[in-house]
């Protein structure tokens, strides 16, 4: 990856005035300005929009807030029904397989980030790459698509949460008690309070929590691994390599090579949060490098700290088909493996890692609220897009965010077949997001005509994108298959219904109303409006 070549400019030469007038053909020239530092207010003022946050993020800033929204045990927890419907090998060649193209996706949209690192991001970056006449459409479908997505993914880190700790409780206390969906979802409740308040912080005090939370969370997860291995090589040792990488146990009804592309679904949903650090590009410090990077550390680290886990769970798994037949995989899992102590400790650690990640999303989609707000995207858009003075941070955005996905829980009490599909939504939610700008830039921009960041994949740029463009098109219907070729009612996999519905919704209120008044992303700089790649002249 060429991370560009500096040039130094005069005072004179900065982007105080970054656009300018061609009097010979009339278009508007951008002029790139490259540097030995990184100057974060120039660089958003040239994408047209005035400084509003504390940049009080470091690159291990960012990457804390985005490794936490990965949540890689609860995140891991949450997706061995997906994981596992291929056998062991399925979990160990389908995670490294499914990753490889994952990060793909991470490396184009870690350049799109330093190109326009504005806290729009993806929508942002639609709009600039669309063509003139689909522009504001891009824009509009990718907000939309990514900000369903984070309300989605909020909800479900919330509730897997709360029905954790509960089933956990209810497992392991010895009584026989039982709870009601109104337990979990107050429980919902109480939790949301408490993450809005951590999430209204001001950055500098909510990154060093951060910072303390990303080791604590490190050393939650190496704990969790050794718990496990030491117990299972007391109690049951290992499993035998050949069974573990060869022995496939198809858990669906649907061919075995049609399973271990059902089994990629775990790493997708797993990386729903892979934009994390984009969202928080204006709260970053050396933006146009560290945010790209905290993508990227994203995307390695947690991807491969994901496949470890699997690793270790294919190797001391005692009773496979029991495990993936049970109410709650992870801990049923936990009881082949550990003693009942044991399995106590890493549901805790579990429980610990699953808060984090749910705080991490909750203050990355108050973020993507603003944003859209601050451009007019959202219903209520001028009190959503308000700072607040006293901590610098978007405080009615985390409020909005956190009602609305208290109003979404209250699918709780429709059934586990439509939570379940709610929450299944963020991964095709996000995902669409992801590949709109990056699919853009890989098949309609040209190179010649795309300004590039200091973090840039080079004469590489197109080819990767497009890879991993056409294999999110690939896995998206995937995603909306259920296991059994002949369904019923509670068996049916209602995702592509639960992302329809909202997406119908938005277009239809483009269609008919928005699209008279709705032209991309606003810029709040006098005189200036958001400039598109086909102006670009570097």
């Amino acid at each position: 990856m060429n991370l560009g070549e500096f040039d130094t400019l005069s005072s004179t030469d900065s982007v105080s005035k970054p656009y300018d007038s061609s009097t010979e053909t009339g278009e508007i020239t951008f002029r790139p300005v490259y540097r030995d530092h990184v100057d974060d207010t120039e660089d958003l003022a040239r994408l047209g929009y005035k400084q509003s946050f504390h940049r009080g993020l470091s690159l291990f800033g960012v990457f804390s807030v985005s490794f936490s929204v990965l949540g890689l045990l609860p995140s891991v927890a949450a997706t061995l029904n997906f994981s596992m419907l291929a056998g062991t090998p399925g979990m160990l060649w389908g995670w490294l397989i499914a990753l490889v193209f994952v990060l793909c996706v991470a490396a184009s949209m870690a350049e799109l980030c330093s190109s326009m690192p504005t806290s729009g991001g993806l929508y942002y970056s639609a709009k600039v790459l669309a063509p003139k006449r689909w522009g504001p459409l891009a824009s509009w479908v990718t907000g939309w698509s990514n900000y369903i997505a984070q309300l989605c993914f909020l909800g479900s880190c919330i509730y897997s949460l709360c029905a954790l700790l509960i089933y956990g409780v209810d497992e392991f206390d010895g009584k026989d008690f039982v709870y009601m969906n109104y337990h979990i979802y107050f429980l919902c409740l109480t939790f949301i309070v408490v993450l809005s308040i951590m999430a209204s912080l001001p950055t500098r005090i909510m990154g060093k929590i951060n910072s303390v939370f990303t080791f604590l969370n490190i050393l939650s997860l190496l704990a969790a691994i050794i718990i496990i291995l030491i117990s299972a090589s007391m109690r049951h040792g290992f499993n035998t390599s050949t069974g573990v990488w060869r022995n496939f146990q198809n858990q669906t009804e649907w061919p075995q090579g049609f399973a271990m592309f059902m089994s990629f679904c775990g790493v997708i949903w797993s990386m729903v949060g892979l934009d994390t650090s984009y969202h928080l590009v204006e709260e970053c410090a050396s933006a146009s490098v560290n945010a790209p990077n905290g993508i990227m550390l994203t995307a390695l680290v947690g991807g491969f700290s994901g496949w470890i886990i699997h690793v270790m769970i294919a190797y001391t798994v005692v009773d496979y088909s029991r495990v993936v037949n049970a109410p709650n995989l992870w801990v049923e899992y936990l009881i082949q493996v550990l003693s009942h102590n044991g399995a106590k400790a890493v549901i805790a650690l579990t429980l610990f890692s699953n808060f984090l990640m749910a705080q991490g999303v909750l203050i990355s989609s108050s973020r993507i609220a603003y944003s859209y707000a601050r451009d007019g995207v959202l219903p209520f858009s001028k009190w959503i897009a308000r700072i607040n003075k006293r901590t610098t941070t978007p405080i009615n955005a985390v409020i909005a965010n956190s009602s609305i996905v208290a109003a979404i829980l209250l699918f709780v009490f429709v059934g586990q077949c439509a939570i379940d599909a709610i929450f299944a939504v963020s991964g095709i939610a996000a995902f669409v997001a992801f590949i709109i700008p990056i699919g853009l830039r890989s098949f309609v921009v040209k190179d010649s005509k795309f300004f590039r960041g200091a973090w840039h994949l080079g004469r590489w740029s197109r080819f990767i994108g497009g890879v991993g463009t056409i294999f999110v098109v690939i896995m998206i219907p995937i995603l909306c298959f259920p296991t059994s070729m002949h369904p019923g009612p509670f068996d049916m996999n209602w995702t592509s219904l639960g992302y329809s519905v909202p997406m119908a919704a938005v277009l239809l209120w483009f269609a008919f109303g928005a699209k008279h008044w709705y032209k991309g992303p606003k810029t709040d700089m006098p005189g200036l409006d958001i400039p598109r790649m086909s102006s670009f002249k570097c």
